[in-house]
């Protein structure tokens, strides 16, 4: 059955010189609106214990030059830093940080009446005109706002959320549980494992070179007394240090998002562990290499692709004992029995042998079907 989802295409931006210069501008805008009015709350919280119900409108006569950005990417700094402040007060997130030049420089605008389009090679946004683009893959269906934003390494990218439909992938009568690691990546319940490409590890040593240019050219400016924008070798080392990071992030997130994606494809249910990522990168020793695996982002994959495609995710809780009960008789071992450096054991019930990672990735299964049969599923939101 189709359904109707909100999708976000990534695209790459190829921008002029004057079209940069307006990016520059419209980054340093939503910066700059988001801190004064944040400090501002802060300010009349301090000396009046209530709320400030302020708006951009009200900054532009003093600051003129707000005027001219897109006057929508301003207004939804303003809904964002609402939705901080909400999410400080109602979850207990948190409290919204003052933003700094150069790390996630972005914008947000909206699509009104057409003010955001897309040709075959460019994308059409508000006060700017087209721009030079390049895209991924085809878009269909209504865009309801973009989100423009440049990287550390100097790339520009618009996020385009449209409104599309998607039909349900056809059922295949196959069930699945997943068990993460470190060692492999996932172990499923069929036996198959997918390595952990490690991406972070591949590139290290390329890495921590550059970093340690990037240290030296530092010293060199400090020692000269120069600022760190002034000096042209630093921002060039600063530059491939950056570059180097990206490739990390995309390689990664291509990997993620075509295992998910096959996964969803394959099996009708998926079964798999709710970890407590937060907790567990707290250990300084397994720190690195679980940051490196991104278990929360693929996790977060299969949420919302299941609830696209029509298939069911479920959850298991983090304190399910898979790996120490035997998938064959339901023995269960104490954790002195079975530590972590154990990645086999035979059952002294009934004497199977069993895999660790295998051995739970069934019981997680086994676990999924009976709450899926209670209709305790998970979506994105619950996982993420």
């Amino acid at each position: 059955m189709p359904t109707q989802i909100l999708k976000a295409h990534k695209v790459r931006l190829y921008p002029n010189e004057d079209q940069q210069i307006f990016f520059a501008k419209s980054f340093g805008c939503s910066r700059f609106i988001w801190n004064k009015m944040l400090g501002d709350k802060i300010d009349h919280y301090k000396a009046t214990k209530t709320t400030l119900n302020n708006t951009p409108a009200q900054y532009k006569k003093e600051f003129e030059w707000l005027k001219e950005v897109d006057s929508l990417a301003l207004a939804n700094v303003q809904q964002q830093l609402r939705g901080a402040y909400n999410k400080f007060f109602k979850q207990s997130s948190g409290f919204p940080n003052f933003k700094k030049k150069g790390i996630r420089d972005s914008y947000t605008t909206n699509n009104q009446k057409g003010t955001v389009a897309i040709t075959d090679s460019t994308v059409k946004l508000p006060k700017i005109g087209h721009i030079n683009a390049k895209f991924p893959d085809k878009i269909n269906g209504l865009i309801k706002s973009a989100t423009i934003n440049r990287t550390p390494s100097g790339r520009y990218y618009v996020s385009l959320l449209v409104e599309t439909i998607v039909n349900a992938l056809p059922k295949t009568q196959s069930n699945i549980g997943i068990d993460l690691g470190l060692t492999d990546f996932i172990v499923l319940s069929d036996g198959t494992k997918v390595a952990n490409p490690k991406f972070l590890s591949k590139l290290q040593d390329k890495l921590a070179r550059a970093q340690k240019i990037l240290a030296k050219r530092r010293a060199i400016a400090k020692a000269d007394q120069r600022k760190l924008s002034e000096s042209r070798n630093y921002q060039k080392q600063k530059l491939k240090v950056a570059k180097v990071y990206e490739k990390i992030t995309n390689t990664r997130k291509d990997f993620l998002h075509k295992l998910s994606f096959n996964i969803i494809k394959n099996h009708d249910v998926i079964a798999i562990e709710d970890l407590n990522v937060k907790g567990m990168v707290k250990n300084r020793k397994l720190a690195k290499a679980i940051s490196d695996s991104s278990w929360s982002s693929f996790t977060t994959m299969l949420a919302y692709k299941a609830e696209w495609y029509g298939k069911t995710l479920v959850k298991i809780d983090r304190w399910y004992p898979s790996s120490k009960t035997c998938s064959n008789c339901g023995h269960l071992l104490t954790k002195a029995e079975l530590p972590l450096s154990v990645r086999s054991w035979n059952c002294p019930s009934c004497l199977q042998e069993n895999d660790r990672d295998l051995n739970a990735s069934i019981n997680i299964l086994n676990q999924g079907l009976l709450l899926a049969k209670q209709s305790k599923t998970v979506g994105a939101t619950g996982l993420a």
